[in-house]
């Protein structure tokens, strides 16, 4: 297929990519590149974003030591980028508003003769004009064309909004989500429970849903999966945890629990369930609140503000995990138990404060393309 902006569900209406043979593979499978974005938005990132570079940077360098990394820059910012970035990750020119490549980015399925192919779903800020984080989005919502085009694989157009750290994959039929963020109104409303995991169905090649009542405690994506549960292996997962009964997020993870407990996946298997600490709670200072634009198109950041911390949200790569190291009092806990669940792989930690006061942390700057060469005859 040359024509990578085709939609090629119109092209063919009575077939979805699931029929066609597409699948999204889990995270932990290989991969042939990570993606990412340059972070400068100053009413998301204090000080012009200087601070989150470098974090950013040190993400980058951690991965590169797994897969090729591409980093997607806006023009004025690409000659400083380029310096500050590693020489073997490719900075390319690629526009967008912000620097969170999960959701905007696209979501890559494979074919297992066909190779790869982008599922491009629709992007709204996560919230639209009343409930979004910023305004305009109109860069962001081009990325997904333009990664397909600038790799030469089909798109497929799903016509929902939907973000990737909404979601996590098995690679053997199990999709988890949670029902705060994909059965929310400000994203798809009139869509029903049955309705959203048929499109999921036919968009991903997955089989069974598996809903978790709500995300991370005062998590600003309206409760992504990412932040909160991910698979680490068929029919294992990651849960952050708390154990202080009086913070929001006890009640949260006991509630994921009980879900995950009374489930089996795809596959009929039941869930081993790993819990990795919650960090903090860890809040906003005022020197860090003080560095930030205030714009009335952008969602404030003030001192004292409880932020979403989470250490669910790393990065698997081929070779390496790459972690937020948020809290000292964890960090070691959280790290050996990474390692011992990825014995494969070198778990790397990075400082990721200057990524989680922007409201996020490794996997939501990070999207994984998989890899094609074991897919492709």
């Amino acid at each position: 297929m040359n024509d990578t902006s085709l939609d090629l569900a119109s092209a063919s209406p009575q077939a979805t990519p699931a029929q066609l043979g597409w699948a999204m593979p889990a995270e932990f499978a290989p991969h042939d590149a990570c993606w990412m974005l340059w972070p400068q938005r100053p009413d998301t990132w204090r000080f012009g974003a200087k601070p989150a570079q470098q974090a950013f940077v040190a993400v980058a360098t951690a991965i590169s030591e797994s897969e090729t990394v591409f980093v997607g820059v806006n023009d004025d910012q690409y000659e400083n980028a380029r310096h500050q970035l590693p020489e073997h990750i490719r900075v390319i020119e690629l526009s967008s508003n912000d620097a969170w490549m999960r959701d905007v980015g696209p979501t890559f399925v494979t074919h297992p003769t066909h190779g790869l192919a982008v599922i491009d779903w629709e992007f709204n800020a996560w919230g639209g004009l009343d409930e979004g984080l910023y305004f305009p989005w109109d860069k962001d919502r081009r990325i997904r064309t333009k990664i397909a085009e600038t790799l030469g694989i089909p798109r497929f157009k799903a016509g929902i909004v939907l973000e990737g750290g909404a979601i996590h994959v098995d690679g053997e039929g199990t999709l988890i989500t949670t029902e705060e963020c994909l059965l929310n109104p400000n994203r798809n409303p009139g869509l029903s429970r049955e309705d959203m995991e048929q499109v999921l169905s036919a968009q991903l090649g997955v089989d069974k849903v598996i809903w978790l009542p709500r995300g991370c405690y005062l998590d600003e994506t309206d409760g992504h999966v990412d932040n909160l549960c991910c698979f680490v292996a068929p029919a294992e997962v990651a849960l952050s945890w708390c154990d202080d009964s009086t913070d929001p997020q006890y009640a949260i993870c006991r509630e994921a629990l009980a879900v995950l407990e009374s489930s089996t996946d795809a596959r009929g298997r039941a869930f081993v369930v790993h819990r990795l600490p919650q960090p903090g709670p860890l809040y906003i200072g005022e020197d860090e609140s003080s560095g930030i634009d205030r714009l009335s198109s952008s969602h404030p950041r003030q001192p004292g503000d409880r932020m979403a911390a989470s250490y669910v949200n790393f990065y698997i790569g081929n070779k390496v995990v790459v972690m937020p190291l948020l809290d000292p009092k964890h960090d070691d806990e959280t790290r050996e138990t990474l390692q011992r669940l990825f014995p494969e792989r070198r778990v790397i930690g990075v400082e990721a404060r200057e990524i989680l006061l922007g409201g996020g942390n490794i996997h939501c700057i990070t999207q994984q393309q998989p890899g094609i060469a074991h897919c492709v005859a």
